[in-house]
């Protein structure tokens, strides 16, 4: 497993390490160029909290040799020296999700049809990232093409979740968010189609953020076509989240449906005094919930109402089962898009995990009325959704329906006594606002008597990421959950 400093470093003192990987990535950002704290020493330290505690998660993968780390950390140094900054991730380290290409830096998608892949390029927001001053030190771990919330895969095995190992960490950015959770980086970046920017952060405690669908742009296949997954920020406060999206977030001429660049720093955070809400939760017994997880994410409402908001519960107005058809057809349809050409050879074929396989088997079967009808449904559901606006300024939803779960278990087979008939049925409750492309914050909420997170979603209307990240501010002024650090390490 390819998750170890090649060369051992004499050893900061414990407390010294634990200080400097437990900052925020804003405080971490503050005082290096204040130059109260080294590159090096920054670096030294995140190397030196991945050598002890990335074995017992396994949410680093591909990490760098730790000599020319070391050395990119230096010569971060002697830029400050110079009195010159490359920007507000300057000199830290940083590993991007191994769904997207970092130049240099093998990317393997979780695949054991790209182990050997090494890209030439970056994506546009890796690229955004570098420029920025990262330093890229490797990836974090996403199961196999994204597919499933649950990180494990044939190349690098499974991610495993720091407030209890024997769970799973979520997925498909469960790498991501379970280093962040175990502060072996300091912010990361992460991708979105059916909530795997959500759900890790859930299973975490920490923040993710989807942005409004062309807020990040990408290189991607589909670039017309590919409507539904995003790339975005997770991290372990809003500020370090809104900080990353203003980095990654903003037009580029390569992807020609990305949004123009706007100010989305969220403003201090304050009472919601008047703004009103509405409780989707579980669509009027649509979803199934793992006992507690309801009610969990439920009491976060309180949190809400004593900012001096109005929570409402919507009621049932759209058929649930209409829009989850539409959903499968669009996620076969840009699956296969995506795989087919590897699916179409036999011996790539075999080395395609069976859920893979299923989606591009079922994609292959549609008609271009099937697709033609998804679309339909997309937009249907979209305009009932800016009705609920026209009513509500926010909705929140729980981002996962389960608790973490046995780690050695692919994906929950049942939920509250009702079988789930696909393996990503079980994160239905995430679908609404990416068929609507809108933005959302997924925020703690709490932890179950058995201390494993839970999480919610705080959804905004089309485009209106930076109101969201207010409220999400908001939210997490009133709570004391991102405190609330797993005993790892």
């Amino acid at each position: 497993m390819d998750c170890m400093p090649k060369r051992r470093m004499p050893k900061k003192k414990g407390a010294e390490v634990d200080e400097l990987t437990a900052l925020s990535a804003t405080e971490l950002s503050l005082r290096i160029h204040a130059r109260s704290v080294s590159c090096r020493a920054v670096m030294q330290a995140f190397l030196e909290r991945i050598e002890a505690v990335n074995p017992l998660v396994n949410a680093i993968v591909s990490l760098r040799e730790a000599d020319e780390l070391m050395e990119e950390a230096a010569a971060a140094d002697r830029v400050l020296a110079e009195g010159r900054s490359r920007g507000w991730l300057h000199g830290m380290p940083f590993a991007v999700k191994d769904l997207s290409e970092a130049k240099g830096v093998r990317c393997t998608y979780g695949s054991r049809l790209y182990r050997d892949f090494v890209p030439d390029y970056d994506d546009i927001h890796v690229e955004r990232i570098r420029a920025a001053g990262a330093i890229i030190i490797g990836k974090t771990n996403a199961p196999e093409m994204g597919l499933g919330s649950h990180t494990y895969n044939d190349v690098f095995g499974v991610t495993r979740n720091p407030y209890d190992r024997t769970k799973s960490a979520g997925g498909s950015s469960g790498g991501a968010a379970a280093a962040l959770a175990a502060r072996l980086v300091p912010v990361a970046d992460g991708s979105d189609m059916m909530g795997s920017l959500r759900n890790p952060a859930a299973f975490n405690n920490v923040i993710g953020f989807r942005p409004s669908f062309g807020r990040v742009p990408s290189l991607g296949n589909e670039l017309f076509l590919g409507q539904h997954a995003v790339n975005g920020p997770m991290g372990r406060s809003v500020a370090d989240v809104a900080a990353l999206l203003a980095i990654q977030a903003g037009h580029d001429a390569r992807d020609p449906l990305s949004l123009p660049r706007e100010d989305l720093a969220p403003g201090r955070a304050g009472d919601l005094a008047g703004v009103r809400i509405g409780w989707l939760g579980d669509f009027g017994g649509h979803l199934p919930f793992e006992p507690g997880v309801l009610e969990l994410c439920r009491s976060a409402l309180d949190v809400f109402v004593a900012m001096g908001a109005s929570v409402v519960e919507v009621p049932p107005g759209f058929d649930m089962d209409r829009l989850w058809q539409g959903w499968r057809t669009y996620r076969h349809f840009l699956v296969t898009s995506a795989q087919a050409a590897d699916y179409d050879d036999a011996d790539r074929r075999v080395m395609m995990k069976p859920e893979l396989r299923w989606e591009i088997e079922n994609g292959l079967r549609l008609s271009a009325a099937e697709v033609a009808a998804a679309s339909a449904i997309r937009s249907d559901w979209y305009r009932y959704v800016l009705a609920l606006f026209e009513r509500y300024e926010f909705l929140v939803l729980p981002a996962a329906q389960v608790f973490p779960f046995d780690v050695a278990t692919h994906w929950p087979q049942a939920i509250a006594g009702r079988a789930m008939d696909t393996y990503h049925r079980w994160m239905e409750v995430v679908i609404g606002p990416t068929m609507a492309g809108l933005p959302v914050a997924a925020m703690p909420a709490g932890f179950s008597p058995e201390g494993l997170p839970a999480g919610i979603q705080i959804i905004g209307p089309p485009r209106a990421d930076r109101a969201v990240l207010q409220v999400a501010a908001s939210y997490e002024a009133h709570t004391g959950w991102a405190a609330r650090l797993p005993a790892i390490g």
